[in-house]
């Protein structure tokens, strides 16, 4: 019987804390990802439970983003023998059966892809990048999924530039690897549309010619099939001492801009956006970048401006 028939299959403990050890994954986080306690993680990695339910080693695999046949158990079966053997009459007609079978299996395959695009395509993710960021200040980045079908869960991963380093997000993050920077955010039972917000503070010494490219994976498990979509930018920031809610680089916090802001703070209430100093800009005029404090401040226009 085929694992994805079988209503519970035999998974390796051994195996199982081997790759999660070696990917540096928390028990916390495969549980959180598959939907259990971390108390029933141990005990499949110590081989209490022998054997699990296949919709949760479906999740475990996903989690531990390995194909599920890798935490298996893969003993020798014998096949046992058969004492009667079947009439010869009986062996054609079962073998005339078969290659029917095997005739309409390709048939469906065929009109299946005939028929539209698979899941991969119905999962979106797209990063809204600011136009500017400035050494030693902190940025915005939104992150907006979407799916055009339900999905039992996800899980978004943002890799960042060498030095750059992630202060705070709204939803939270899951799970920083401490080695390669790389966050990651479970959603069980996500809506199918919904936003990440996240705060990136740039280093200090990065050069106006730095690369500022952000890698990003939007991961699903739509009916027990693996589906992942690449996060798509919009725009490039440039490093240049201007403030990240500035679109035009005029050293001015417009009208439009400062409402643009005002809904991004409704958006992610958790967030420290520092709304007292963009409104001290707006309302003054202007603004520039101090570099001895690392921090902008609000400067008036020159009369006549």
């Amino acid at each position: 019987m085929d694992v994805f028939d079988a209503p519970s299959v035999a998974i390796d403990g051994n195996a199982i804390r081997k790759i999660r050890e070696e990917k540096r994954l928390t028990q916390l986080y495969v549980a959180k990802v598959v939907g259990v306690t971390t108390d029933t993680v141990s005990r499949w990695e110590n081989n209490r439970y022998p054997t699990i339910m296949r919709d949760n080693a479906l999740g475990l695999a996903e989690a531990l983003e390995v194909d599920i046949s890798e935490i298996l158990q893969h003993g020798d079966h014998e096949a046992s023998e058969v004492n009667d053997p079947l009439p010869e009459s009986k062996k054609k007609y079962w073998i005339y059966f078969l290659l029917l079978a095997c005739f309409v299996s390709v048939a469906l395959v065929f009109l299946f892809i005939q028929s539209g695009p698979s899941p991969v395509s119905d999962l979106q993710a797209k990063r809204i990048l600011p136009s500017f960021a400035a050494p030693g200040s902190r940025v915005l980045i939104q992150v907006e999924l979407s799916s055009k079908m339900p999905l039992k869960g996800m899980i978004l991963k943002e890799k960042f530039p060498d030095g750059w380093h992630m202060s705070e997000a709204e939803p939270p993050v899951s799970h920083v690897d401490p080695e390669t920077g790389v966050a990651k955010w479970i959603f069980r039972k996500p809506p199918l549309t919904s936003k990440v917000f996240y705060v990136l503070r740039v280093p200090d010494t990065v050069l106006p010619d730095a690369d500022t490219t952000i890698e990003g994976e939007l991961i699903a498990n739509p009916e027990g099939q693996r589906s992942a979509a690449i996060v798509q930018p919009t725009g490039r920031m440039q490093i240049k001492p201007v403030h990240w809610a500035d679109k035009n680089g005029d050293l001015v916090i417009d009208d439009v801009e400062i409402l643009e802001v005002s809904d991004l703070t409704e958006e992610a209430k958790s967030l420290d956006l520092n709304w007292d100093l963009l409104e001290s800009i707006w309302e003054i005029g202007s603004y520039q970048w101090d570099n001895e404090k690392q921090q902008f401040a609000a400067v008036r226009l020159p009369q006549g401006s």
